[in-house]
């Protein structure tokens, strides 16, 4: 047995560990009792620690010295490459320091759950005060390790080869443009009436129309499932993807979209080659990439006129309501492109979302870079709300800092990835409309010429490439954020 297969060999096992640590993990969000977590918490906290084992153990090292000698053809020289990186990223951290964390995180983002509806910031920081100490010890030791800063190591986790320089760069040109860009779109939207859903829009019903809306994005119903949870998400594997919403039933609107949304991550995983399953070359490229795959669905298709054509007949039929103007194509259109300048992230519309996003980088940089501490968080989310949508969070702690599960269980480092996404899907656009007639797939019901694009420019080719790579072989050129600048120009002026 070559090195390279010894090597295969173990990833597989890995997988098959991760695996159930991602079923837990879902059940635990959308299926567990309350009174299931601590033990819940003790055993995914096990996994996780026998996972990190097996990740760091003593031969992997020779192996890979061995393997780069063996004679390996190009697939082959990714996937050792992509499990490198992950026995790298793994050897970094101290099993102690994993299974701290993991408790902690745990715990926090447990008690988050009642404490964010609470106001309760007193008891969220007792808690989270740990988290971001343990997350602070794991930057510095992988700060040291790659000679990053202490948050571009973080970075580095969920975006490869992406730095703080490069997304100053980056969000101080989105910044330069942004606030002018929400005032003349609020101002081109201030006389347009909109009839905005009122009565009750039954659990059942959503659900039914967001599996009819995952039947026409082509969601694979043998290899994965919709349920509901607290924070929707992605979760499961690519053979039996999770996804999950959250109802209002006074409000049918963000259910829907965050559907789609869930959906356009599943699609890629679904669409990850079978060739690599359970190794690190057939994951995903980054968050970025994956993000891009969730808000094409969503943004690029689920906003477009021909895609709201379709919810308008499905939600009419779903609801039973083909009398109600709230149904109507151009009503919905409307809504679903409406600016507002509000205070949640998962709620805010495709022009404030980067203003959002932007605050909570600048925070968690300066966070896990030590230069504000845990409790300067409040203060500081109030200021920049302030300044980027003038809207102030004093002692509003569950609109503001606490309204996000990410920072709960120590994911700094996450947040710049839902921007990037946005850029990444606004340049597929502009490049797949050179060959694909993007409307005309979507008015006729059958978006396969859409999803064949990303199936063979982004989702069969998993890791091969490095996140630059892939995107210039997509689109003929890397990050261009100008894509997405005319995408909300056209959109919303």
């Amino acid at each position: 047995m070559s090195n390279y297969d010894k090597l295969t060999a173990h990833y597989q096992t890995i997988n098959h560990f991760n695996h159930a640590q991602s079923m837990l993990g879902w059940d635990a969000a959308a299926n567990m009792p309350a009174g299931g977590n601590e033990a819940r918490s003790q055993a995914m906290a096990e996994l996780s620690v026998h996972v990190h084992r097996l990740s760091t153990q003593q031969q992997l090292g020779e192996w890979f010295d061995k393997a780069q000698q063996e004679l390996l053809n190009g697939e082959q020289q990714s996937s050792l490459r992509e499990m490198k990186r992950q026995w790298q990223q793994a050897t970094i951290v101290p099993e102690d320091l994993v299974q701290a964390q993991s408790i902690a995180g745990s715990k926090c983002e447990h008690a988050w759950r009642s404490q964010r509806p609470a106001n309760d910031w007193k008891g969220f920081e007792k808690n989270w005060k740990e988290v971001v100490k343990l997350s602070r010890e794991e930057a510095n030791i992988r700060s040291e390790a790659l000679d990053l800063t202490p948050y571009d190591a973080m970075l580095d986790k969920y975006e490869p080869g992406t730095t703080s320089a490069s997304l100053n760069t980056l969000f101080s040109d989105v910044k330069s443009w942004l606030p002018e860009l929400i005032e003349k779109a609020l101002d081109k939207q201030k006389t347009q009436s909109i009839i905005k859903p009122s009565g009750i829009y039954s659990t059942a019903s959503q659900k039914a129309l967001g599996l009819e809306t995952m039947k026409l994005l082509k969601f694979d119903f043998d290899h994965g499932r919709l349920d509901q949870s607290v924070h929707p998400f992605c979760g499961g594997v690519p053979s039996d993807v999770r996804i999950t919403t959250r109802y209002d039933e006074k409000d049918f609107v963000q259910a829907l979209m965050g559907i789609v949304h869930e959906t356009g991550h599943a699609r890629y995983e679904q669409g990850l080659p079978k060739a690599f399953a359970g190794l690190p070359v057939g994951e995903a490229r980054s968050m970025g990439v994956h993000e891009s795959q969730s808000l094409f669905f969503e943004m690029q298709v689920g906003r477009s006129k021909p895609f709201i054509s379709h919810l308008s007949k499905l939600s009419a039929d779903a609801f039973n309501a083909h009398q109600d103007p709230v149904f109507a194509e151009e009503n919905l259109y409307k809504i679903y492109t409406q600016v507002e300048k509000g205070f949640i992230r998962v709620d805010a519309d495709e022009l404030t979302y980067p203003a959002h996003v932007i605050i909570r980088y600048e925070i968690e940089r300066d966070l896990i870079n030590g230069v504000i501490e845990h409790s300067d968080v409040p203060a500081l989310w109030d200021e920049k709300m302030k300044a980027s949508l003038g809207l102030t969070t004093e002692g509003n702690y569950q609109n503001g800092c606490m309204q996000d599960i990410h920072w709960t269980d120590g994911a700094f480092g996450y947040f710049p990835s839902y921007t990037l996404g946005a850029m990444y899907a606004a340049q597929y656009k502009a490049t797949m409309q050179q060959t694909v007639d993007i409307d005309g797939a979507i008015k006729s019901g059958d978006l396969s010429p859409i999803f064949n694009w990303l199936s063979d420019n982004i989702w069969s080719q998993a890791s091969l490439h490095n996140t630059d790579d892939l995107i210039k072989r997509a689109t003929g050129e890397t990050l261009n954020a100008a894509h997405f600048k005319k995408h909300l120009e056209t959109r919303y002026l």
